[in-house]
């Protein structure tokens, strides 16, 4: 059986990968269409800066973070004014954090699909007027349906068993901060070992179930490209 405080964890967890993902594809997108498509000589440090989350431990960027949410930083003040609550140790922290630390998960598989765009075509739909907007919507959209797919599995799932940096950010408080992989550790470290093991196999079975429909989704695409070929 689940206890009160285990539900509310997964509820506040499902809450913040859902906020995150949404975030993520707003902003991930423009990012990765400027990734594919620009020549600028600085491009490679972007991309670098965007990966770097995928070999940075999440405590050393959970850190950095905190000292920026802190409550006598700029950013933690000007927080502070404009809401009257502090950043730190907050849901917002939380959400900040995770759009942070699951930007590559959402932006590489973007960029690699904007890569593979066919220029002419887009080409042909500028000559016959339409704008960027329609153009978006009529062919980029429609052709990378199953990176955005793939992009917002990822950030979801990603969120969802984020450990290091939302415990350095938002710590252990039960109903406001406390997400399921923290719940876990907690239960563990209290030696509840009948809820973490539902905990940790609900985990398993998420992850499972999400890799394979993301999975599922990407096989068309390699069995076309596979004929082509």
């Amino acid at each position: 059986m689940l206890h009160a405080h285990d539900i509310a964890a997964i509820v506040l967890t499902l809450q913040l990968a859902a906020v995150s993902t949404v975030i993520l594809l707003i902003l991930g997108t423009p990012l990765a269409w400027w990734l594919a498509h620009s020549h600028n000589r600085a491009k490679p440090l972007f991309e670098a800066i965007v990966a770097l989350p995928l070999v940075l431990p999440p405590t050393v960027l959970g850190f950095y973070l905190l000292l920026a949410f802190a409550p006598d930083s700029p950013f933690g003040q000007l927080w502070l004014s404009a809401t009257g609550h502090s950043l730190a140790f907050s849901f917002s922290a939380l959400v900040i954090g995770s759009v942070l630390y699951s930007l590559p998960f959402v932006v590489q598989p973007l960029q690699a699909s904007f890569e593979q765009l066919p220029v002419k075509l887009l080409e042909a739909a500028s000559t016959l007027g339409a704008d960027f907007k329609d153009r978006f919507f009529s062919i980029v959209l429609p052709l990378s349906r199953r990176s955005f797919i793939t992009a917002a599995s990822l950030g979801f799932a990603h969120t969802v068993g984020e450990f290091g940096i939302v415990l350095m950010i938002g710590g252990n408080i039960p109903g406001k901060t406390q997400v399921l992989s923290i719940a876990l550790f907690d239960r563990v470290e209290s030696l509840q070992f009948q809820q973490a093991h539902i905990l940790a196999a609900g985990l398993v079975v998420f992850s499972l179930l999400l890799l394979t429909v993301v999975y599922r989704i990407n096989k068309p695409t390699v069995l076309t490209a596979a004929r082509q070929s």
